[in-house]
């Protein structure tokens, strides 16, 4: 019996230790001691070995623009959505997609190989539209991006977003998006709910939406979505992303919504980062931070990733593709501290959100799709802990990023020569 390569002696998520066997970019084998040949031999021996991190939710049409044409002083999401129409004019084919391509770069260092990214539709040049769909054919061998036509500006706020939209979604894009709560009223938002969801589920497409992104509780078009879903039969493939509204929303109300979403098996993505960042920003004190009612949803059956959302660009001023840190974020918004919580926090940024974008390839399974990543931490709690470093990324089964393991070195009489956060209790 012969491999590719062979990862040895990594712990999985679950707490098992085994080998994994690696041959034509499929995992053929998971097993303690495994006894084998291979043409390269990867040590993970007190690693965490994860299926690699997934982002359900990014706008890479925009990303690693920080700064052009200018700053978003305010830091607030109606100034960033200005901002973005100052600088789509500005925008070039090359670099969209030079920008996008070293955002790549930055995912696959992090062993993030799955994004799920909106893009605008509301540019009759669909520049960005054709840069990406560039971009997803060239970084296919490694890394799975999944395009969301997005009209940024409302299906119908826009004059020529619904044509465009339509036109994206020939070209290829893969996933329907909407925004209803930025069309011009509550009506035209939930007839935008409606007709965006006839329109996948006449093409057999999933949706993505970008739903009540906003600190008004009367925002609620989580619930029409949750309609749709359920009268044109699209449960299991649609997903209400951001949903901040619910934050501020009765409790009363909220009580009915849930089981709503549920029933129809609408995902929910919120985005940790950017939603503490932007909501809110109109209060004073009590102040809110905008992040969904995770806790909730999970007791009620609902499945949630959490995703990236921006990185350098005119609504986010930070970020490195970094699914852990977006754990670490979320995991401490809502309040999720019990081990099986912080764990749950991890399957949100791997298991759960692969599931939302449909990857039926993923995970560490026999006959699966043969990528993954090394942590340089004993379980996914104390990787988000660390936000831990990539000793190893396979793509494919191929290696495609790789790093030593560093520890730091100290000078102080009477101490270890070297110290390092990882934790083992006793």
């Amino acid at each position: 019996m012969s491999f590719d390569l062979i990862v040895k002696g990594g712990t999985l998520p679950d707490g098992r230790t085994a080998d994994i066997g690696i041959a034509g970019g499929t995992i053929g084998a998971i097993e303690p001691n495994l006894q084998a040949e291979a043409g390269r031999t990867v040590d993970a021996s007190g690693n965490l070995v994860s299926p690699p991190f997934v982002d359900p939710h990014f706008h890479m049409d925009a990303t690693l623009s920080y700064g052009i044409p200018r700053i978003n002083a305010s830091g607030t999401l109606l100034e960033g959505i200005a901002l973005w129409g100052e600088l789509k004019p500005l925008l070039t084919h090359q670099a969209v997609k030079e920008r996008a391509l070293r955002y790549c770069d930055w995912a696959v260092s992090m062993g993030l190989l799955a994004i799920r990214t909106h893009v605008d539709t509301c540019d009759d040049r669909l520049l960005a539209v054709e840069a990406l769909l560039e971009v997803k054919r060239e970084v296919a061998p490694y890394l799975d991006l999944q395009l969301v036509a997005f009209p940024q500006d409302g299906f119908y706020r826009d004059p020529t977003a619904r044509e465009n939209t339509i036109r994206a979604l020939e070209m290829g894009v893969d996933v329907v998006g909407g925004i209803p709560h930025f069309e011009r009223t509550m009506e035209d938002g939930r007839r935008s709910v409606t007709e965006l969801c006839e329109i996948a589920a006449s093409r057999g497409l999933m949706v993505d939406m970008h739903c009540d992104e906003t600190d008004d509780p009367l925002s609620r078009h989580i619930e029409q979505l949750a309609y749709e879903t359920q009268r044109l039969g699209l449960q299991g493939r649609v997903a209400g992303s951001h949903l901040t509204s619910m934050h501020s929303m009765d409790n009363y109300y909220v009580s009915k919504l849930l089981p709503l979403m549920a029933e129809a098996q609408v995902a929910a993505i919120p985005n940790p980062l950017i939603n503490i960042v932007l909501q809110g920003r109109h209060d004073t004190y009590p102040k809110r931070r905008g992040l969904t009612r995770v806790p909730e949803m999970l007791k009620a059956g609902i499945r949630v990733g959490f995703g990236q959302d921006c990185v350098l660009d005119p609504w986010y001023s930070l970020g490195t593709a970094d699914m852990l840190d977006v754990a670490f974020m979320g995991l401490h918004v809502a309040q999720m501290t019990s081990p099986a919580d912080m764990r749950r926090c991890f399957d949100m940024v791997t298991t759960e959100s692969a599931a939302i974008m449909g990857l039926s390839d993923y995970g560490l399974e026999v006959g699966r799709k043969a990528s993954l990543v090394v942590l340089d931490a004993g379980d996914p709690v104390e990787a988000i802990r660390l936000r831990a470093e990539r000793l190893c990324v396979i793509a494919r089964g191929k290696v495609v990023a790789e790093r030593e393991k560093r520890a730091t070195r100290l000078s102080i009489e009477g101490r270890p020569e070297t110290v390092e956060r990882r934790h083992r209790p006793g």
